[in-house]
């Protein structure tokens, strides 16, 4: 089995960033993690190792317009990529709102390298149909970096799912079909939509992400194999789909050990666990057309 990239991972409560009680507090209310707290980074080594995930995608979220400040910066996640560079792949965030979107972006993509674009309409509050988006993905493909949307049910506390429908990302896909757009949570409630997208738009993509009622590994049993078909992954869309945690807030090792447990040849299950990660992010430009 190769490599295990966690695709939706963030660093609100890591102890080398969220390194005061204010900030915390701050990451705590956003989240709804009422009763966790700071974790040291020699913990969350612990936990990828006892998960085996082998590197992690960070992101950030730029909350300029609506909370006036960021959780986590782009600098914040830089620093924390060059500091663990065997684990840690960073990601960028911005306010689409903001004036300076496409600046903050293009310096986020040259001067710290950061690897894609990562947005939260529901929690940033905006509508990805908006032409305020326009410059933003104007960027990434001058760049050549993905974007990751936050997409259907959160589990962050007091969002409106209204702007986290995966439909409001169709036009998008059809008018720029270069630009590669990870869905994440599998679009849940939504998934047969994203399945539809994912079908018609090769540049779709999801991860898996999902809020679990009962357990990730019967969730994961009642989406992929009773409300989808079966072999819908394994035939269908074994290019598209990447493991995701969304962590915080919900458990890596869950998660990865209930998508190992799927039925699934060990090359789709290669694919999800990493190799679609490193195609989506561009290390890996050609991998998915190869007729397999």
């Amino acid at each position: 089995m190769g490599l295990t990239i966690d695709i939706n991972t963030h660093p609100y409560l890591f102890s080398d960033v969220c390194d005061t009680e204010e900030k915390e507090r701050f990451a705590i209310e956003i989240t709804g993690l009422y009763h966790s707290g700071v974790g040291s980074m020699a913990s969350q080594f612990a936990r990828l190792d006892c998960a085996k995930i082998d590197r992690c995608v960070l992101s950030p979220l730029d909350l300029t317009t609506t909370r006036g400040r960021w959780l986590n910066t782009n600098e914040e996640v830089k620093t924390l990529e060059e500091k663990y560079p065997d684990r840690f792949i960073g990601f960028a965030s911005v306010d689409p709102r903001r004036e300076d979107a496409a600046e903050v972006l293009e310096d986020a993509f040259t001067r710290l390298g950061l690897k894609g674009l990562y947005i939260f309409p529901a929690l940033q509050d905006f509508n990805p149909k908006e032409a305020y988006m326009k410059p933003l993905f104007e960027v990434c493909l001058k760049y050549d970096r993905p974007i990751i949307s936050d997409c259907g049910c959160s589990p962050y506390p007091g969002l409106l799912t209204t702007y986290a429908h995966p439909m409001l990302w169709e036009e998008t896909a059809l008018r720029y079909p270069k630009l590669r757009i990870c869905l994440t949570r599998f679009g849940w409630p939504w998934n047969r939509e994203v399945c539809m997208l994912m079908l018609r738009y090769r540049n779709i993509y999801t991860d898996t992400s999902i809020i679990y009622l009962d357990d990730s590994r019967q969730m994961y049993h009642q989406m992929f194999e009773v409300d989808m078909g079966p072999k819908w992954i394994d035939r269908g869309f074994r290019h598209q789909v990447m493991f995701g945690s969304g962590d915080p807030g919900l458990e890596q090792i869950r998660q990865v050990n209930a998508i190992r447990a799927l039925n699934y040849r060990e090359s789709t299950l290669e694919n999800i666990l990493g190799k679609n990660a490193l195609e989506f992010m561009g290390f890996e430009k050609e991998m998915r057309w190869v007729n397999d």
